[in-house]
Formats: C-alpha cells, structure tokens, sequence
C-alpha cells in the first residue's frame, strides 16, 4: 500500500493522510444535507410532490456518489482530492433547469449523464484541454464570483433575510422572524469559525446551528440519529427515464452549462490543490488526464445515482493541510462518506434555517475569483460584470454564461481583438444567440 501510493517519495505516513482524509470530510460534509435540501427544492412551497426529488433518495445518491468519485480519484489519479456532487452546479440544476426552465427533474439527470459521458470522451482524446485554454481566464473568473453571488442570493432568500417585494423587486425581510434570527446566527456563528481557520467550519456551523435551533424548538428533535440506508430507488436509473428528452436546443444549453462549470472548477481545484501540496512539475500537473477522467466518471456514476454533477472540492486543501499528499487520503475520505449513509435520520432538523448559512458562506469563497479580473480592460470588463450580475438577477447561471459569452466576441471585434478570440468562442457565440431567438 505505501509503495503503491509513493509514501516515502512524498514524504508521509498513514498518519498524516488518516488525518488528512478525515478533515477533508468534515470540511466538506455539509454537502450531505445542503444537497438534498436544493435538489428538493424544500425552500419551495406549495410545489406538487412529482416535481420534487426524493430527499433520502438524493441523500443516498450524494453519499454514495462522493463515496465512489472520490475513491476512484484516489486510487487511479493518486490525488488528495475528494469528489462530491458540486455547489453551484445543483442550484443550477435545482433552480434555473427545473424550477426555471419547467424541465423534469428526471431530464436534468438525463442531461447530468450526457454532460458526464461527454466529458469523459473529450478528456480521453484531449479535446477538454483544448475547450478549456480557449475560454477566455477573465470569463472562468466571472462565471466563478457569478455562481457564488447566485448561491449566496438562494441562501439569503432561503433565510428570510431577502424577500420579494411588489414595489422594488426585493427588500430586507423580517428580522425578528424566528428562523430568519437563526440564520443569521448561523452565518455569524459559521464566519467566526472561518476566520478561525477552524477545520470543518462549515459544517461545525452547520451543527451548532441546528443544536441551538432545537432548544429554541425551531428545529425538530429528531427520533434516532442512526438508522438503516434509505432506498435509492426514487432517483437510481432515472436519468434513463428520459434520455430521449435531451437531443434539443433548450438542453444542449442546459447540457453545456454543466459541462462548461465542471470544466473549470475541477481544472481549478485539481491546480490548486496540486500547487499547495508541492506536487506540480514545471508548473505541470502529472497524471492529468487520470485526474479528469476519474472528476468526470463521478459525474455519469453520480447521475445514474440520482444526483447533480459530481466535481473535485476545494475542501480537498483542508485536507493537505493537515498532511494529505496521497490518493490515500482519499480513501480514507471515501470510507467516512460510506459511513456517513447511515446517519440519514439527521436529514429532519437540516432546515434551510440550517442550510443557508452554508450557502451564503460557500458564495463568499466563490467570489474571491472577483480579484484577478482585469477591470480595467473595458472590453473585458463588460462580458465580465454582465456574467456575474445577470446569473443573480435573472436568477439562472446559463443565462449569465450566455450573456458573457455573447458579449466577449463583440467587444474583442470592436477593441481590434478579433485575432485573439479563439474559434470555439465564436461557436458558442452562435448558439447561445439562438438559444435567446427560439427559447426565450
């Protein structure tokens, strides 16, 4: 085991990556609530239960999808890095394609598994990497801070702190409300540990803030903390179900929308994480294309499953940081989400009083990507800011995606940039164009 995972090469121990294992879980755990609550769509009321996912079913399929992603990344890519179903990727999922769009939650999952095929098949013949350096950087930066501003509005609106209003849209909600005051003690309680540098932290905010919110009786005391695995059998296989709905405009963009976060966020991640555990090679990162592979297998294993799109956690640095630098560690992850399948009973008092704190912490680090923009290049800035104010605003991150990219090529053309747009550019440039001309 050791000489298969290069221990003495890397310089660590069974120790160091149990250790390390164990706090990338904790650092990431809170996707085993957050997720079923936004595929549920449980901050929705008044929604007929056929257009909601079975919460235990997701809860299930999120376990056993970051389980299985996360132990293939660390036994064929040897990484530190754990997969789970992705942020930002489930509320576009949960929000913008069937809340949004009107389009059956067992069609999203059919639309998850073709983006996951698809982009198992561009990694092994190299294509993702050609489709990733043709996007602009400014552009992966802007689609970045923009799903972390949409994420941050669902938890905002989810807590009660921003509500609708008839006159200006929106306005401050009620803050003597009960489970908006939790919330609120939720993101203060989760920032103080953030800043603390405290491993886990939002998931510990998380558990603190359900404690107290049921000795104040918001939250109910659930009956028993363990219990056997749910069935799966609500979501298992559905992604079949509708696998003829997928071959349309309308979903070849929800289809892309989900291949084009993937591409970035795990390419980010896997860099990242990469960076901090001493392990690129002439600013290169070795055995990238099992990484891929195994980031993109997650996503079709996960949609068979009954989940969003399975994607590389930067949680996964909480992880070398405490002296992860193998796919040891990632084993170790793996078996703890295994673990976590019988603790489903938990799901009752996971209340979006619980949630949104989570959500509003998760947009924050989303948006950090703000700052490497070039502001200042005019012909940049445009495409930039209409991406990441659109997704909040029209409340649909492929609405902002398509903005964005419609924008670039003609502010480039105009600025004498034409030369520097790639040809891939121009093609999404056209089909987004039609996307607004027939579907909206």
């Amino acid at each position: 085991m050791k000489k298969y995972f290069q221990f003495d090469e890397l310089g660590t121990t069974y120790k160091r990556e149990i250790i390390g294992g164990i706090t990338t879980f904790l650092s990431m755990a809170y996707i085993l609530f957050v997720n079923p609550s936004i595929l549920s769509l449980s901050d929705v009321p008044d929604l007929p239960a056929d257009l909601r996912m079975d919460a235990n079913a997701v809860f299930v399929a999120t376990a056993l999808a970051a389980a299985l992603g996360t132990l293939i990344m660390g036994l064929v890519a040897k990484y530190p890095v754990a997969l789970a179903p992705g942020m930002g990727l489930n509320a576009f999922f949960a929000y913008s394609v069937v809340l949004g769009m009107g389009i059956s939650w067992q069609t999203a999952l059919s639309g998850v598994l073709v983006s996951g095929i698809f982009l198992v098949i561009l990694t092994l013949t190299r294509i993702r990497e050609k489709i990733i350096d043709a996007i602009p950087q400014n552009l992966k930066l802007a689609v970045g801070a923009g799903i972390g501003l949409f994420i941050t509005f669902i938890g905002l609106k989810n807590a009660g702190i921003v509500v609708g209003d008839p006159a200006t849209l929106v306005a401050l909600g009620n803050l003597s409300d009960g489970n908006t005051l939790l919330a609120i003690f939720g993101v203060v309680i989760t920032v103080i540990l953030m800043v603390r540098k405290v491993n886990g932290a939002v998931f510990i905010g998380m558990v603190i803030t359900a404690i107290v919110g049921m000795i104040v009786k918001l939250v109910p005391i659930p009956d028993k903390v363990v219990s056997a695995v749910p069935s799966l059998e609500p979501t298992f296989g559905a992604a079949f179900a509708n696998f003829g709905e997928v071959f349309t405009l309308e979903m070849l963009v929800v289809i892309l929308t989900f291949m084009f976060v993937d591409f970035f966020d795990t390419a980010g991640t896997l860099v990242g994480v990469a960076n901090q555990a001493g392990m690129l090679k002439d600013n290169k990162l070795p055995r990238a294309g099992r990484a891929l592979v195994s980031d993109s297998t997650g996503t079709v294993i996960g949609a068979v499953l009954g989940t969003s799109s399975t994607t590389s956690y930067v949680e996964s640095s909480a992880g070398v940081a405490a002296g992860a630098r193998t796919g040891f560690a990632s084993v170790v992850t793996a078996v703890f989400f295994l673990l976590a399948l019988f603790f489903s009973p938990l799901l009752g008092v996971i209340t979006s009083a619980v949630t949104s704190p989570a959500l509003i912490i998760v947009g924050v680090l989303m948006v950090a990507s703000l700052g490497d923009i070039e502001w200042k290049k005019f012909e940049v800035a445009v495409p930039a800011f209409l991406t990441i104010v659109t997704m909040p605003l029209t409340y649909s991150i492929a609405t902002g995606i398509a903005i964005g990219f419609i924008f670039y090529p003609i502010t480039m053309i105009v600025k004498g940039k034409a030369k520097e747009i790639h040809p891939i550019m121009y093609g999404l440039f056209v089909t987004f164009i039609l996307y607004f001309i027939f579907l909206t």
